[in-house]
């Protein structure tokens, strides 16, 4: 089966099960199925553009093939199944950690979302990094990353990687491109890692210039991206691997923890490798229920984001009016904001996130406890992408895995509230309740302006 894997475009098939002794297979029409390098369009017409899988009796939405185990007909079939001679790119199936039907057409439409080769879907997206990167470097090989990470990405590249692993990692500051480059060591270092848009204080990645240093030393980029579906497009950008939470923005609901892989049909198809792939035999498997819902959430992703990223401009510009400390790239005065408006896709905005910087996380608390018990503005919860918004204090909650100097590093102050701005209500409705929220406080002199 690895054999299989290795020589055929499994992630791109749309050849439905033949006869296993068929003459007529042609394992160069498979993989002249996508181009080397896909030509890039509009992310909502990608996805439009992708294959639409129909259920079993002809129903508009797929079926879910919910079968951890697979028949064969003939019993030779399963031991060519298992010597290489058939696989997925036939719609010969053995095993659902290995591969499965509709957790591959999900990945079709992370394919097409990203503009990249292939994808594959993981039960979370700490698996999904977790997995790439124990995939691309080796114990005793190095990453350079962004100094300013998710918490779990943090803890998982400063403390387990070189415990269980041997791999080590170089955080720089990612705006300082020399730097970048000069920490990035040939031979040794195997990943450049950064987020398109970090979590929690929102700076952008030069993912352009970034690329061309890492490629011109041979290191491959692998870029979390979050916080930006469809407002960046990392792999057009010049970015080998793009990672996904799809929990966040993707799914929409807060209701499902999964991941993704996108990039090179090759990288996925090593990554699923019999005997050395990290998918393979790490089993971050996604269930495939949960992969049908996911693809019937991505058709409206483009309505979503729009929306979010357009309550979020609004938002940051009436705060920053009221004095308020205010951080959101859409902002012209935000540090990034002529990057972003080069790199970004047209008509997604800047993004669904805003930070605010109260100081202290009493006052950060003060205002959360009073935008969710007073007057109803949001509510203090983790995770982002949801319909309501959500707010946490990041250096107290999602940053907590950095230590006080490295929360010092990535620019994370005591008092950061880092909101997903919801699209439930209407906008004015909404905004209302935070100004009501707002004039509750009673420290004089806490937003400068008043």
């Amino acid at each position: 089966m690895a054999e299989a894997i290795q020589n055929t475009n499994v992630f791109s098939s749309s050849k439905k099960r033949m006869n296993p002794d068929d003459s007529n297979r042609d394992d160069d029409i498979i993989a002249k199925k996508l181009p080397t390098k896909p030509t890039w369009e509009d992310p909502v017409m990608a996805l439009a553009n992708a294959r639409h899988e129909f259920g079993e009796h002809g129903g508009v939405n797929m079926s879910i093939e919910a079968s951890a185990t697979f028949t064969v007909m003939e019993p030779e079939t399963l031991s060519r199944m298992f010597a290489g001679e058939l696989g997925p790119d036939r719609d010969f199936f053995i095993y659902s950690r290995h591969f499965n039907p509709t957790v591959l057409n999900l990945g079709r439409q992370m394919a097409a979302l990203e503009g990249t080769e292939a994808a594959y879907c993981t039960s979370s997206g700490m698996s999904a990094i977790s997995s790439i990167l124990l995939q691309l470097v080796s114990s005793g090989e190095n990453i350079v990353a962004s100094q300013t990470l998710y918490g779990g990405t943090h803890a998982l590249l400063t403390h387990f990687l070189p415990r269980s692993s041997n791999i080590t990692t170089t955080f720089v500051d990612i705006r300082d491109l020399e730097k970048t480059k000069e920490a990035i060591v040939e031979g040794r270092t195997k990943v450049l890692y950064f987020e398109s848009m970090s979590n929690p204080t929102l700076t952008v990645a030069n993912i352009p210039e970034l690329s061309r240093i890492a490629h011109e030393k041979g290191v491959m980029v692998v870029v979390d991206n979050t916080f930006a579906p469809m407002v960046v497009s990392p792999a057009r950008l010049g970015a080998d691997v793009v990672i996904h939470s799809i929990s966040k923005y993707i799914s929409g609901g807060a209701d499902i923890i999964a991941g993704a892989v996108c990039g090179p049909a090759s990288l996925l198809n090593s990554l699923m490798d019999l005997h050395q792939g990290a998918f393979m035999l790490l089993g971050p498997t996604m269930n495939a229920k949960v992969a049908f819902e996911l693809s019937e959430r991505i058709p409206h992703l483009g309505l979503r984001v729009k929306e979010h990223c357009h309550r979020a401009l609004v938002y940051a510009q009436r705060m920053k009016k009221m004095g308020l400390k205010v951080i959101y790239p859409g902002l012209e005065d935000h540090p990034d904001h002529l990057l972003l408006k080069s790199i970004s896709n047209k008509d997604y905005g800047y993004g669904g996130m805003i930070c605010l910087d109260m100081g202290t996380e009493a006052k950060a608390n003060k205002l959360m406890n009073l935008l969710q018990n007073y007057t109803q503005f949001g509510l203090m919860a983790v995770s982002l992408g949801y319909y309501e918004t959500l707010m946490s204090c990041s250096g107290s909650s999602t940053s907590s895995e950095l230590n006080e100097e490295e929360q010092a590093l990535a620019g994370i102050s005591p008092g950061l509230v880092r909101m997903s701005i919801g699209y439930s209500g209407t906008l004015e409705q909404r905004w209302g309740q935070f100004e009501k929220a707002l004039s509750r406080l009673q420290e004089p002199g806490l937003f400068g302006k008043n």
